[in-house]
């Protein structure tokens, strides 16, 4: 579990053990530029790999130094040709790890204070510059890379390369279609949770504190501080809540605001030119076994229709399905977050998709079935097995767009390490004599003593 806790961070090891290292034997090990690699962020590495895969090859270091060297190199170029990073994009993606982490910790503060040592603020101001270097390089190495494409006749001579006996052969795959549906809520507890919400407005105005309101009624995860969202640009909420915050002067409240997630109270706490820093309670309406079962018959009626071909499946996401969802935009076929296409492995798919087509014929459309999202609002949805493909050695012909993914990433890694030789030749680059023995760190050491 602690390694989940420091993956999802992202920000090398993040539990007890790797925050006291770095207080203890952080030296600077490599120079890149402006930028500096320290001894404990190799360490913290080495650990977290450590950590995931047991042991490691006698070489783990080195390479962990040559990935850490090549992040600084694009660190130290976006700062040379001034890309930015927003604070308010720092704060948002370090808001959403924490979100993450303490959902698995089942939204226990105290659990999280206690494992890391240091409060929530605490850790976010330890790890903030470092998320904003990561970001840095990460947009440093789009920009590189924006320009790799590959020609389909590249594509045949990279799978043409590799050897016979070395085709990976993948497993049996299948392509599924989706149509989801949100139930609605009925009418009396919709009333219900807008005079909920009105009377707390009034206990606002009367004199209450308005994020000791919110930690009590909030329905999201806000509600821990208070229901404080920090700052944050136009364009970043749903248009119905921007549009009702904007409108507010500091300190105002407003009335009862609906969105796609419940009904809010908003509370302006400042305003810089685009940029708002307000606070909310959400109260979400609850969801009765009748609006479940009214859900499920309507979408059992849509595909009524599909089976009794009045209208296509793909006419019926446009008409039916939830335009939030991503699979809307793609005809309602299901893509797969781990590849970015349209392919499923039986490993890849969420255990009820699984079950429920594991007994289908291609082609046809599943009974309506119910389903969570991440934040655990109820769905319901039904599916169309598309297509399913037999256990087969790779092939261009049915695994093209795999085998064109594989040739780009190849191009990519020749692209990034000669844009990384250039770049060498042109920075300022010491290494501290424990790595000098690295064969890897060769192309980093070609000029030795660079002005």
């Amino acid at each position: 579990m602690k390694y989940l806790y420091c993956l999802l961070l992202a920000m090398i090891v993040l539990g007890p053990a790797g925050l006291a290292q770095r207080e203890v034997i952080d030296k600077v090990v490599a120079t890149v530029g402006g930028e500096l690699v320290l001894l404990s962020e190799v360490e913290e590495q080495h650990a977290l790999m450590e950590a995931q895969s047991g042991v490691l090859p006698k070489d783990a270091r080195c390479n962990i130094m040559d990935q850490l060297m090549a992040s600084k190199l694009l660190v130290n170029q976006a700062k040379l040709d001034s890309i930015e990073v927003s604070d308010e994009e720092v704060e948002a993606q370090l808001d959403a790890r924490i979100e993450r982490i303490l959902g698995f910790m089942n939204n226990d503060v105290t659990q999280f204070e206690s494992y890391y040592g240091q409060t929530i603020n605490e850790v976010k101001a330890q790890f903030r510059e470092d998320l904003r270097n990561q970001i840095l390089a990460d947009r440093m190495r789009s920009e590189v890379m924006a320009s790799v494409t590959v020609t389909p006749s590249e594509v045949k001579k990279f799978f043409e390369s590799i050897p016979q006996d070395s085709l990976p052969y993948f497993n049996s795959e299948v392509e599924v279609g989706e149509i989801v549906y949100k139930p609605e809520v009925n009418k009396e507890e919709r009333q219900k949770t807008i005079e909920k919400l009105e009377s707390i407005r009034q206990r606002i105005l009367s004199g209450e504190d308005f994020a000791e309101l919110a930690s009590k009624f909030s329905d999201d995860g806000s509600a821990r501080a208070g229901g404080d969202l920090g700052w944050a640009k136009r364009g970043k909420y749903v248009p119905e809540f921007e549009a009702a915050a904007f409108k507010l002067e500091k300190e105002e409240v407003s009335p009862v605001v609906e969105s796609e997630f419940g009904f809010h109270l908003i509370q302006m706490l400042e305003r810089r030119g685009n940029s708002i820093h307000v606070r909310h309670i959400l109260i979400k309406p609850e969801i009765t076994d009748a609006d479940l079962e009214k859900a499920k018959n309507h979408l059992d009626s849509v595909r009524q229709l599909i089976v009794s071909d009045s209208m296509t499946f793909s006419q019926a996401v446009k008409l039916y399905s939830n335009e939030d969802i991503q699979s809307y935009n793609n005809d309602g076929r299901m893509v797969n977050p781990a590849t970015g296409n349209t392919f499923f492995e039986i490993g890849d798919l969420d255990p009820d998709i699984y079950f429920t087509i594991d007994t289908m014929e291609v082609g046809t459309i599943s009974q309506p079935f119910e389903f969570r999202d991440q934040v655990g609002d109820i769905y319901y949805r039904i599916v169309q097995l598309q297509s399913r493909t037999k256990p087969h050695k790779a092939n261009l012909r049915q695994d093209y767009s795999k085998i064109q993914k594989a040739a780009i990433e190849a191009k990519k890694s020749e692209f990034i390490n000669k844009w990384i030789r250039d770049k060498v030749e042109a920075t300022y680059i010491d290494i501290d004599m424990m790595y000098q023995a690295c064969p890897v760190l060769a192309k980093w050491k070609e000029q030795d003593i660079r002005p």
